[in-house]
């Protein structure tokens, strides 16, 4: 049992701290939006870079966010049945889609993303705009971290529902 609350302890906290930081690039998403409307329509001034830009942080909070976002339990489910069970229950039904579900996905995301990662680094794929960013390939990258992250994460939670499973109730 403790070896389950070891896992489940140390992975959540590794995934929690890449939420947070990862969190701080809406704040510098913002300011990037902001500063490119007043460049725009303040000066006429306009680059593709600063708009590609704001699309790759967007890319990586919502990519890099998402394990957290599972961990902090705020994706949007449809619990029509779920919220009326016993908590007993929803353990199971956690385990089993996290077990049958969720850890296949990342897995299949992984392993599908693995090439098309490594062929944008092999290019050092860039934009093709003119004017845009040439890293390309970093952005790319996010996509098998992303599911690793979200594996990881599946890996804590299905530890944490399998504790609460086998866990005498009083």
């Amino acid at each position: 049992m403790s070896a389950l609350a070891a896992v489940d302890r140390v992975l959540s906290a590794l995934c929690a701290r890449v939420g947070r930081a990862v969190s701080w690039l809406v704040v510098a998403m913002v300011a990037l939006t902001f500063a490119v409307v007043v460049l725009r329509y303040g000066f006429n001034f306009g680059r593709i870079y600063l708009q590609e830009l704001i699309t790759y942080l967007h890319a990586a909070v919502f990519m890099l966010a998402a394990a957290w976002t599972l961990q902090q339990d705020g994706h949007v489910r449809v619990d029509a049945f779920y919220r009326r069970m016993a908590p007993r229950r929803q353990s199971w039904v956690n385990l089993l889609g996290t077990l049958l579900l969720l850890l296949p996905a990342a897995g299949t995301l992984l392993w599908l993303s693995h090439g098309y990662v490594e062929q944008a680094w092999a290019l050092r794929e860039g934009s093709r705009e003119a004017d845009g960013l040439p890293f390309l390939y970093l952005l790319k990258t996010v996509i098998p971290v992303a599911a690793g992250l979200l594996a990881l994460q599946g890996v804590a939670a299905a530890c944490r529902h399998l504790r609460e499973l086998l866990e005498p109730r009083p």
